[in-house]
């Protein structure tokens, strides 16, 4: 019923920019917290960056400064800028959207396929 999908990810290197971008579609009545989480190769999934509730927003500490997130609420999208990307910065992004269904009339959360960032010399 809701589809989340990925673009932006790609091979970049030290220091420079990308920008990540997801698209909501489906049976949406609304869409309350956005967000982007990371998976490097044996590693956890971390947050990286979330509005926590409308307009608030908030980043872990490593990308503070370099990551912004934004969100287009007319188009159901959520994007996160990186600027000066650091090789530690390489792994799977995901965004996430807790979303009203309407046909379910209930919040669920979704996530997105997954893009691969590289940062690499």
């Amino acid at each position: 019923q809701v589809q989340l999908v990925e673009s932006g990810g790609g091979l970049v290197q030290p220091g420079g920019s990308l920008t990540l971008s997801c698209a909501a579609s489906g049976d949406i009545g609304s869409i309350g917290a956005m967000g982007w989480h990371r998976q490097a190769p044996g590693k956890q999934r971390e947050l990286v960056a979330t509005f926590t509730d409308g307009t608030n927003t908030k980043y872990t500490d490593s990308v503070k400064g370099r990551f912004t997130i934004s969100r287009e609420n007319a188009k159901n999208a959520v994007y996160l800028q990186m600027n000066s990307l650091k090789p530690e910065d390489t792994a799977v992004y995901y965004c996430t959207m807790l979303i009203w269904v309407r046909s379910e009339m209930s919040f669920s959360r979704y996530w997105g396929q997954g893009t691969q960032v590289t940062v690499s010399s």
